[in-house]
């Protein structure tokens, strides 16, 4: 059985109807329990990730916490709640839900639903509102399934220099799932969209003060009407064939396939029609990047009022090496195998290639099983090391519009779209 397949299984959406008919949620958040530390020795401060030598940190350098559904994962910040996937779990082209990261933008989100009150509402300049219990999405509609990363906008914003505010994640604020639901395409239709209409706009049950003074206290993204996305968008409450776990948005959530996880609604519960430029604080103000390749800019361009920004929307081309991860010596002359995952939200990868002489020569990657356009591709790569000594390895990946990750830093204010080339230091021993 494939992935769509297991995804449309009778197993998982029996999963569903079964909490829909106790009127409960599949779980609860109640608050971080730490179970081991990563803590500085007595006296000293937190160590710097940032800046020269990052990259000897593949993760952020926080403690490990267990959460309802969750395996232990990494924690940045509890209220909200941020929590980043350890590397070990980037080894498959599909991260397990119980350790897909997790990020919340305001205090106060749902540890519980009551799936016997809980409603999708699709209101504003439409011909009919909608309210749509979770049974209704699940038996109205013809179940679709996508691959798709969510990707946080601020995945590996530790390496930026001058070091920016803001959850200092490493590289694991990511996560590839298969998502079943419903096309938000055929949600609008059934509602009718009215002419004159501008913007869709989305929202879920998170509330809580946000950046004071700026109506910030509900999270609020919009989407351009006549953007193709739209087309591409899911209602989901499958995640790799299971119901999506309380942390990463049950009942259901927004995928917006390619697009960072700004748009990605978590718990979403109204849908609406605007005619009218959406002005809320999440639009307007957060989530934007310098209009320039690559979103670059400098702290002083930023000072002077010379950037002009855009809202950040699609990902950047990127690519890891997942295993060997540095951690122990290989023997000289021992044959390994290089594995890693690759992705873009401009399409499909279709070459990933690796250096071990500082980006002059590149050998080809095999590429794994091509599960979609925006979903992980993993790669692995025969390499030998023939004599003792530290090797750094390189990995570059292009996708199909022939994007190709650069080998130059990026820096904005946002601490957005890195995508630098990734490198891994790797001991060398005598094998002797």
């Amino acid at each position: 059985m494939n992935m769509t397949e297991r995804c449309l299984s009778r197993r998982g959406l029996l999963k569903i109807v079964g909490v829909t008919s106790s009127g409960m949620a599949i779980g609860r958040w109640l608050g971080p329990h730490v179970t081991m530390a990563q803590e500085p020795a007595h006296g000293k401060g937190m160590e710097s990730f940032t800046g020269p030598g990052a990259n000897s940190h593949w993760n952020s350098v926080g403690p490990y916490v267990t959460e309802p559904q969750k395996v232990p994962l990494i924690l940045l910040t509890d209220r909200p709640v941020q929590l980043e996937t350890p590397r070990h779990y980037f080894r498959t082209a599909f991260t397990p839900n119980e350790a897909f990261y997790v990020r919340w933008h305001l205090e106060a989100i749902p540890n519980a639903v009551d799936l016997k009150t809980w409603k999708l509402q699709i209101e504003g300049n439409v011909s009919k509102a909608l309210a749509l219990s979770l049974p209704e999405l699940m038996q109205k509609f013809k179940p679709v399934s996508l691959a798709a990363v969510n990707q946080c906008s601020g995945n590996s914003r530790s390496r930026l220099q001058p070091r920016v505010p803001g959850g200092q994640w490493g590289n694991g604020a990511m996560g590839n799932a298969m998502w079943t639901g419903v096309r938000l395409r055929e949600l609008l239709d059934m509602a009718g969209v009215k002419k004159g209409s501008v913007l869709v706009q989305f929202q879920g049950l998170e509330t809580g003060p946000g950046p004071e003074g700026l109506g910030s206290n509900l999270f609020l993204k919009s989407l351009d009407l006549g953007n193709p996305v739209l087309d591409e968008c899911v209602v989901a409450y499958l995640m790799n064939g299971e119901p999506l776990p309380m942390l990463n948005g049950f009942p259901v959530r927004l995928v917006v396939p390619g697009y960072f996880a700004t748009y990605w609604t978590k718990c979403l519960t109204w849908i609406r029609i605007l005619d009218v430029t959406d002005e809320n604080f999440w639009m307007k103000t957060g989530y934007r990047v310098p209009d320039t390749p690559r979103g670059n800019t400098t702290p002083e361009e930023v000072k002077a009022g010379k950037v002009k920004t855009v809202p950040i929307e699609r990902l950047p081309v990127r690519s890891f090496l997942i295993s060997p991860d540095g951690s122990s010596k290989i023997p000289a002359g021992m044959n390994v195998t290089l594995r890693g995952i690759a992705f873009s939200g401009f399409g499909r990868v279709n070459r990933v290639e690796v250096s071990d002489d500082g980006g002059i020569n590149w050998m080809t990657a095999k590429l794994g099983e091509d599960h979609g356009a925006y979903s992980f591709r993993t790669w692995e790569a025969s390499w030998t090391a023939k004599s003792p000594g530290r090797y750094s390895l390189a990995v570059r990946a292009t996708d199909e519009k022939n994007n190709t990750q650069p080998d130059e830093p990026v820096w904005n204010p946002g601490g957005y779209l890195w995508n630098r080339i990734a490198r891994q230091e790797i001991v060398v021993g005598d094998a002797s």
